[in-house]
């Protein structure tokens, strides 16, 4: 173990404990902040100081940490040189210690169980999702990457953490390898990493890809030293194995394709992956009926909801739409909407806390369906029409039970019912059981056709208001 100082104290702060990993560029120690008192992790750099490639490497892994703030990445605390040694100067990294094993050593055990699969790829593709729109490119996803803790202690909610950026470039910025060369661990490489070609946001989800397969299986989709498990994937996809539930194996697939442009955007990959939490939790079984929502259960921990789901529901109470009788006027716009657009089913649907509750339905039955096995409840987080022309092949919609279920549904757009304070009550949607395309006139004309129901709607509130205003001044 390096001593810092004489007083064995890193630049007179961190007393270094143990060594808890070490990689090509830095070894990692647990360490105590003796100013605050508190245990932390700290990466120390191995390059050669005085080597001007090493020093920006060391520099850029600094700036893009400092710059990244997110509950699905490690945190950066702190950051230096370390100069009691003048000869040989020291870049380190203070970052939060994270008590847990981490992915690889996980995996060191076998596959993981559906639901923590489930559990840990959401967490890793909204850090990807936020690292992306910063455009930064990790590079470097990997089981060892992946720390995960337990912060109830019961084994029912674990957390995934995405660490070491040192590899990590701004998706913009130039390449400081050598030209041609290849950045990252040999057996999570997307194909053009393999290559040595420019990278960009869809390789992380290749990667991404690769992992979530061995969490299923257990073992390397991509065996092997390094230049044979380079070639391999540039000829072959994983091989993804029939025990590997078949929304899953579909997802994995179009993560892993090998041309980029087919990959899924890392922001369809979060909402596909949402459903897919949805359907490990056992709420909903492949291929049963829907079922209608009787109760108002506990909102899940850690799923996902609108931003601010309590002024939302403050609007749709506003709005008095939930459990109100058949309306003509709602419904003569879906049976409208039905005509023109030739779909079987058009509703109005309102988004409560646990159900998606239909003020207008053309061509279907229920009453209500449950909030997670809805499209709604994706549409309401858009702030423009949400398409899915085929559902069969789109990452956003694989796992819902609308589409795997009997109702087989394959065609969704929906427009968001935005309120004047901006709040999503609902949508005003198509379905049909075939695919189709959705042409941009065709949205356009879907926009006006929820403008209608909105109009409605806020007429129905200024009406309301109004005749509360004059009975108080009556009063």
């Amino acid at each position: 173990m390096p001593n810092g100082t004489s007083t064995g104290l890193l630049r007179g702060r961190y007393r270094l404990l143990e060594l808890i990993g070490q990689g090509g560029m830095g070894a990692v120690y647990k360490a105590t902040d003796e100013f605050l008192g508190r245990n932390v992790a700290i990466k120390i750099f191995l390059a050669n100081a005085t080597a001007p490639a090493d020093v920006r490497r060391q520099e850029d892994e600094v700036n893009i940490l400092a710059s990244l703030s997110h509950h699905s990445l490690v945190t950066l605390l702190d950051a230096a040189v370390d100069r009691s040694d003048p000869i040989r100067p020291r870049i380190y990294l203070v970052m939060e210690l994270v008590e847990g094993a981490d992915l690889q050593r996980r995996l060191d055990h076998g596959p993981l169980p559906v639901r923590q699969i489930a559990q840990l790829a959401y967490d890793l593709a909204e850090g990807l999702e936020y690292i992306h729109s910063r455009g930064v490119v990790h590079r470097d996803i990997k089981p060892a990457n992946v720390l995960l803790v337990d912060y109830n202690g019961d084994n029912s909610r674990t957390r995934a953490k995405l660490t070491d950026f040192g590899i990590a470039l701004l998706a913009e910025s130039e390449r400081f390898t050598a030209e041609g060369s290849a950045t990252g661990s040999a057996h999570y490489m997307s194909p053009e990493q393999a290559k040595g070609d420019p990278v960009g946001p869809a390789s992380d989800v290749y990667a991404l890809g690769l992992v979530l397969l061995e969490c299923f299986t257990g073992v390397v989709a991509f065996p092997g030293a390094a230049v044979p498990s380079a070639l391999a994937r540039l000829m072959n996809d994983p091989e993804i194995p029939a025990t590997v539930p078949a929304a899953w194996a579909g997802l994995i697939g179009a993560m892993t394709a090998r041309d980029p442009r087919d990959r899924p955007l890392v922001h369809d990959l979060v909402l596909a992956l949402r459903q897919l939490i949805i359907g490990a939790s056992g709420r909903h079984r492949a291929g049963a009926p829907v079922q209608l929502a009787a109760t108002r259960p506990i909102v899940r921990p850690g799923a996902p909801e609108s931003s601010d789901e309590e002024g939302r529901m403050t609007a749709v109470r506003r709005y008095d739409l939930l459990d109100t009788p058949p309306d003509g006027a709602f419904d003569r716009i879906t049976a409208l909407a039905a005509r023109i657009f030739q779909v079987p089913i058009a509703l109005v649907s309102v988004v409560d806390y646990d159900r998606i509750w239909f003020k207008s339905r053309h061509g279907l039955t229920v009453e209500q369906i449950d909030r997670d096995a809805g499209l709604c409840a994706s549409a309401i987080l858009q702030a423009a029409p949400w398409v899915v022309t085929d559902a069969r092949s789109d990452a956003r919609a694989l796992a819902n039970p609308l589409v795997a279920g009997e109702m087989g549904l394959q065609f969704y757009a929906g427009v968001p019912l935005t309120s004047r304070d901006g709040h999503n009550l609902g949508a005003l949607c198509l379905i049909d059981v075939v695919p189709r395309e959705f042409s941009p006139a065709e949205q356009a004309t879907l926009v006006d056709l929820a403008a209608m129901v909105m109009s409605e709607l806020e007429l129905r509130l200024d009406s309301r208001q109004a005749l509360l205003d004059g009975h108080s001044l009556l009063g």
